[in-house]
């Protein structure tokens, strides 16, 4: 209760945002328990479900960040983030309630079209956390760990360029790498049993912003430990993509 607020202290548009996510993502998941609709053979809700909660835990990850950052007005940072990922949610959410497919659907026109408007969003909420990471570089933070400090820095920036790896997706139109989508996956999240996923890699990579910063500041409590865990976290999430990319399944 003292993080949550302490989070509305320091950012109450994100901090609501993320509350909204989060009540969204727990409505989602309901929903996969009372409905039928499916979309590539698994419950339509799972993917909405999947997007708010992560939405949820990156606002305020970064909510709580740019708490730290000297004479930084967050007024259009906060706009920028809820209008690019709040659209994202809406929208996977609708298609999901129709049975359709959000991304790499190309069918129709509309459809082409909200596909690129996703691709835009996602594209400019990242290049705002990486504005974000460089300005963490740039200032100091005397009344912070140097560690906890790094550990921001590094999760900011295993988060852009995975966020980044999504466009491997988009750029073959589909998530599954040496088979069709819609196989064999493992329970909510789906990542493929059989061929290759590059969502691991890009799970792996964005939650860097969560993981680092609370290995760091409670259990490594060291700067250079907590630059070696970042690199070694980096790599993990290389291997991943690379396991995926050579169409091999990380549970196969």
């Amino acid at each position: 209760m003292n993080f949550l607020e302490t989070l509305k202290y320091r950012n109450e548009p994100l901090f609501y945002f993320g509350l909204i996510c989060f009540t969204l993502s727990i409505m989602f998941l309901v929903l996969t328990r009372f409905t039928i609709i499916e979309v590539y053979n698994v419950n339509a809700w799972y993917k909405p479900f999947k997007f708010a909660a992560s939405t949820m835990l990156y606002a305020w990850a970064i909510a709580w960040f740019i708490g730290y950052l000297p004479n930084f007005d967050a007024k259009l940072f906060n706009w920028v983030i809820i209008i690019t990922l709040g659209f994202e949610i809406i929208y996977i959410a609708w298609q999901a309630s129709r049975g359709r497919l959000s991304h790499y659907n190309v069918s129709t026109s509309f459809y082409s079209f909200m596909y690129s408007m996703m691709a835009l969003a996602a594209t400019i909420a990242t290049l705002a956390t990486a504005y974000i990471g460089i300005l963490f570089l740039k200032n100091d933070f005397p009344d912070l760990p140097l560690h906890y400090v790094w550990s921001i820095r590094l999760g900011i920036f295993i988060f852009v360029i995975f966020a980044f790896e999504g466009f491997v997706m988009g750029s073959q139109m589909s998530h599954t790498i040496g088979g069709v989508d819609g196989g064999v996956g493992i329970p909510i999240l789906n990542w493929s049993k059989k061929f290759g996923d590059p969502r691991i890699a890009h799970f792996i990579g964005m939650h860097a912003l969560q993981v680092l910063p609370v290995l760091s500041y409670y259990f490594l409590r060291n700067t250079d430990l907590t630059i070696i865990t970042g690199i070694l976290y980096f790599v993990l999430a290389v291997c991943t993509l690379v396991q995926a990319l050579n169409e091999k399944s990380l549970f196969s």
